[in-house]
């Protein structure tokens, strides 16, 4: 019954809501594609469903074939969220979405309806800001994260953006360099770096 409740909001609901945003649906997961970007939504149900509660993430993606190609992977055309080189759940995106969305005997749907919708809306919105492969890298770089660190160096060194290599290396350097794991991920950014025939005194 409840089940029943999820798949009419995501047939009546959330396919026709993404649809006019350019998105096609296979299976539980949208897509849209730009010349340089894949974006995408997957509805994930949770393991602990039970016929009195049905729960389930959504999790953003965005898939850049530039970066693809700089980890020397296949080209996709219809990745999976996991394949996705920038990642997030609706939750850690949007402030009013939660985490997990719950439907339970007393949910009231359109509560649901509105909390969801309003969420993809503003993902969105965000996404219309992500515009090409620079703009994932620079996403993790200003945090800055480990995440996609060695294609962000390879994609900032290709394209000669030497001081924003730089600064994202003191940057992480500052953040995680007093971690054990420092030297492993040190090391690898030396290699890109003399890749490029870029030299940096890390001092």
């Amino acid at each position: 019954m409840l089940q029943q409740l999820f798949n009419d909001m995501i047939k009546q609901d959330v396919k026709p809501f993404l649809s006019k945003h350019g998105f096609a649906k296979k299976s539980l997961n949208f897509h849209k594609s730009t010349e340089n970007l894949i974006y995408m939504f997957n509805f994930q149900k949770s393991a602990g469903n039970a016929a009195d509660n049905v729960m389930f993430y959504v999790n953003c993606g965005i898939y850049a074939a530039e970066l693809a190609q700089i980890q020397s992977r296949e080209i996709l055309t219809a990745p999976q969220e996991a394949e996705c080189h920038f990642r997030a759940r609706i939750g850690e995106m949007v402030e009013s979405a939660p985490d997990r969305f719950s439907i339970t005997p007393d949910t009231n749907m359109d509560d649901v309806r509105k909390t969801l919708l309003s969420g993809l809306e503003k993902v969105i919105h965000f996404y219309d800001t992500m515009t090409s492969a620079r703009s994932i890298v620079d996403y993790y770089t200003s945090g800055p994260f480990l995440h996609l660190s060695e294609e962000s160096f390879h994609l900032l060194l290709q394209s000669n953006d030497v001081v924003a290599a730089k600064h994202y290396w003191k940057t992480l350097q500052e953040k995680y360099g007093t971690e054990k794991r420092w030297t492993i991920f040190e090391n690898k950014y030396t290699a890109i770096f003399h890749k490029y025939g870029v030299e940096f005194d890390k001092r």
